[in-house]
């Protein structure tokens, strides 16, 4: 049977069991993303040839312990270790980057964010000196604050790009290929997959516009947005499909934040680290190059968060640019807009999270207005509104 075939018996079956000739009306499922997602997908417009990565599968990077040094082949690092030869290395400490020398055999990669987002300023000094490392990737983009702080999907894509521009203008388009991007990965499981998908897109044509063909290193971490201080076992869960979409959605790196929101314990963390090895192992999804490709939903997705953040760069671009609408804090009230939308779903159920706000164990004690702050980006998680 064809596809034309079955979308009007589809149809037809739908309006009878709802009783009614609208049935696109009932079904449309409202986001806070402004995507349109339809109930069914039987072709997709613009098929997407493979949204290859840099990495040939994802790495699987684990928080330092000594115990994890035999097995584990990516390290996250903010103190000194010595002796850490053949590993792959990411750095979040500015003081110890200073400090390392690679050798040959070693792989560095720096996550220390050179944008101070308060100043809205580049700390041009810090950029020179990780230049001057032999790193594979020098300069960390992040946009993971940006996510946790309730910014929409194309929010987040179209900030990284202008963070990009900004840099590309003090240092030139050869910078492009030194950039590692890093991204938080929420709940919203095949949105975040098209969000890694259609970065790749847009930093793709970004790339373009200098007559380039590069491609982004995305390092993707689990979102704080959505989890909760009790019942941390639905952290895992969360941060599990979060992972799952990072490594579906073809990122280069994943990190797993501790699913324990207080009192962190060697326990929590190896568990955290081993919800990545599960994944890897028993489902082999880091080695697919672009696993949801031909997916029309995906597809689709992609395209649309690809538009909606290009859109938004321009805009950005036009209006002076990433650095100039800090200053002014126009970038704050966009995102502290879009949080405050997205923390009125959950006080009101529309967003769910077992154990807050459905089968709720807590009421609510903070209100929106002294969580968030429209002149300031800052992380908010969903449920301190009932912790």
């Amino acid at each position: 049977m064809s596809n034309t075939n079955i979308l009007p018996d589809w149809e037809n079956l739908v309006k009878k069991q709802l009783k009614t000739e609208d049935i696109y009306t009932i079904l449309k499922k409202e986001n806070l993303e402004g995507i349109v997602v339809r109930p069914f997908y039987n072709s997709v417009q613009k098929p997407l040839v493979n949204l290859p990565r840099v990495e040939e599968s994802t790495h699987l990077v684990a928080g330092y312990h000594e115990s994890l040094e035999d097995d584990v082949f990516a390290f996250l690092l903010d103190q000194n270790v010595e002796n850490l030869e053949g590993k792959t290395i990411f750095i979040n400490n500015k003081d110890l980057a200073e400090h390392i020398s690679p050798k040959d055999e070693d792989q560095y990669f720096s996550l220390i964010d050179v944008f101070d987002e308060k100043q809205g300023k580049i700390n041009e000094q810090l950029v020179k000196e990780l230049l001057a490392k032999d790193f594979r990737r020098n300069i960390c983009i992040d946009v993971s604050l940006h996510q946790n702080a309730g910014a929409a999907i194309y929010q987040q894509l179209g900030i990284a790009l202008a963070k990009t521009k900004e840099l590309v203008e003090i240092f030139g388009a050869e910078i492009l290929n030194k950039l590692i991007f890093k991204l938080a990965i929420g709940g919203n499981y095949f949105f975040e997959m098209a969000k890694v998908r259609a970065f790749k897109l847009v930093f793709n044509q970004l790339s373009k516009e200098y007559n380039l063909n590069d491609i982004p290193y995305i390092f993707a971490e689990t979102s704080l947005r959505n989890k909760a201080v009790s019942d941390s076992e639905n952290n895992l869960i969360r941060s599990t499909l979060e992972l799952a979409s990072a490594m579906i959605g073809g990122a280069d790196a994943v990190y797993t934040n501790n699913y324990l929101i207080k009192g962190s314990t060697e326990n929590s963390q190896e568990i955290s680290f081993k919800q990545q090895i599960v994944l890897a192992y028993e489902s082999i999804i880091n080695v697919f190059e672009d696993a949801t490709n031909g997916s029309y939903y995906v597809e689709d997705l992609t395209h649309q968060i690809a538009e909606k953040s290009w859109a938004l760069f321009l805009e950005i671009e036009d209006e002076g640019g990433y650095l100039e609408l800090l200053k002014q804090g126009i970038v704050q009230k966009k995102i502290y807009n879009q949080a405050v939308r997205e923390q009125k779903w959950v006080e009101e159920g529309k967003i769910k999270l077992i154990g807050v706000n459905l089968y709720p164990k807590l009421e609510v004690k903070r209100s929106i207005e002294e969580l968030y702050d429209e002149k300031e980006i800052k992380a908010v998680r969903w449920a301190e509104m009932f912790e």
